[in-house]
Formats: C-alpha cells, structure tokens, sequence
C-alpha cells in the first residue's frame, strides 16, 4: 500500500466525469487499499479517485470516528444514488482537495446508494447521517462536482483563490 499525492483545488481532473469501472483485477484492489491508506492518513472519511488524479468511478470511505468502535472501511465502485429522501439535513463540510476550508451544505439527509464491490458484485445499503453527507459528496466528486459549487459565487472565488494562493506556496517550497 502507498499514500498517494491528493490534487488540490483548481485542478482540471477534480471538474471531470469519471468513466465507469469495468476490470475488477488486481489493479483495482491496489487503488483502493492505497486510496484508504491516503484518506486515513489525511486524515479524512472520504475520497474519491479524481482526487488522487485517477478518473474512475471509485470511492472510499469510512465514518466512523470515535476509537471505541471498529473502522468500517467501505469501497464502492460505479455508485450511484438510487433513492433519496424528502428531509434535508446541513453538514458543514470540508474536503482533502480544498484543505481548511469549511462550508454549510444542505444534502438529502437519507439515501440508497447501489455499487458494485472490489469483486463487481451488487451492493446496496440505506445511509443516514454523516454517512449520507460523505457518500454523496463523494459520488459529486465522480460528477466533477465540488461541495464549493453548492455555495454562492463570492464565497467560492473567494476560496478558490486561497487554493491558488496555498498552491503556488507549495510550489515554491
């Protein structure tokens, strides 16, 4: 396993369309151990491929936070929301890809995601809570879609541009 390199906001392949998984091999699973050891070691819940520069349709994810419970480390490859309810909930999220940056979004705060596993068998499960908010703004990132689109436009130039400013930091040092 290996930590990969997370891209950070203003990068094309973060505002691209993922292409569907279709070669469950060894390549895969590799992808996706590594991805998990990078969201882990962020550390993070969630993380989408384009966000390690990789424009599959494949996620990470795992929300449970407190120590006392055992990790629940989930791969779900080629999801797709299938059912959403009517009540809506706020999170205030964040992202890997646009580091300390935190905002209100107002998701479904209940849906049904099918996916297929690391062995392209069918999965389908009910999320609530924060694991409704990570797995759909997970599968947004499989859209191009960042959760700063949800904002209004002053307050996404505003935090784009300390992602441009952050990068052309990290260029220099």
């Amino acid at each position: 396993m290996a930590i990969r390199d997370i891209l950070i906001h203003p990068d094309p392949r973060l505002k691209a369309m993922t292409d569907p998984v279709s070669d469950f091999d060894a390549g895969l699973k590799k992808l996706a151990d590594d991805m998990l050891e990078t969201m882990y070691a962020a550390p993070g819940i969630g993380l989408a491929a384009p966000q390690v520069g990789i424009l599959k349709r494949l996620l990470v994810m795992d929300c449970i936070k407190d120590d006392d419970q055992a990790p629940r480390p989930m791969v779900l490859i080629n999801p797709s929301v299938t059912w959403s309810g009517e009540e809506r909930s706020t999170y205030e999220e964040g992202c890997l890809s646009i580091p300390d940056q935190y905002a209100d979004v107002e998701r479904p705060s209940e849906v049904e995601v099918t996916w297929q596993d690391l062995d392209g068998t069918t999965q389908s499960e009910r999320f609530d809570g924060l694991w409704a908010t990570c797995v759909q703004h997970e599968i947004d990132h499989l859209n191009g879609k960042l959760f700063i689109d949800y904002l209004k436009p002053l307050k996404r130039q505003m935090i784009t541009r300390k992602m441009q400013k952050l990068k052309r930091e990290q260029a220099r040092a």
